[in-house]
């Protein structure tokens, strides 16, 4: 019987998503009927990025557009508040134009997440657009 090896799997979705156009756009509907691209194209596509890896995992139960909603989601599903950088651990940045930042450390003080300019996920430096470090959350299936 084969088992569901979480972590490699975790570190393959990552690098396969980098530049991945995929997480650009998700839509509602609003009061008045009209539909509306809520992740403004990529620009605010941090959480869905993060919600959806974390979803084909089993890791957390949805997939989310808010970094809050998110992190609730990873502490109802066994996450663990860490100070201790580690390879796959998700990284919340401090709050920027009212809206936190998360993405996943890959090591070598790199970390992958959605760029609101790029639109798209890249891999870029551990200081984030010169944001802080606010949290940092490991998974024990991960870790």
């Amino acid at each position: 019987m084969l088992k569901f090896d979480k972590k490699r799997s975790l570190f393959k979705l990552i690098k396969n998503s980098i530049n991945c156009k995929f997480f650009q756009s998700i839509y509602f509907i609003d009061e008045k009927g009209k539909s509306k691209d809520i992740l403004k194209k990529g620009e605010l596509s941090c959480a869905f990025y993060v919600s959806v890896i974390l979803r084909i995992l089993k890791l957390v139960d949805s997939v989310h557009t808010t970094v809050e909603g998110t992190i609730k989601d990873m502490l109802e599903n066994g996450w663990q508040e860490t100070d201790k950088l580690v390879k796959g651990a998700v990284i919340v940045w401090e709050k920027r134009n009212g809206h936190y930042h998360i993405g996943f450390y890959l090591g070598n003080k790199k970390a992958a997440s959605n760029s609101s300019q790029k639109r798209k996920p890249i891999i870029h430096s551990l200081n984030y657009q010169n944001r802080k470090i606010e949290k940092i959350y490991i998974h024990p299936e991960i870790f």
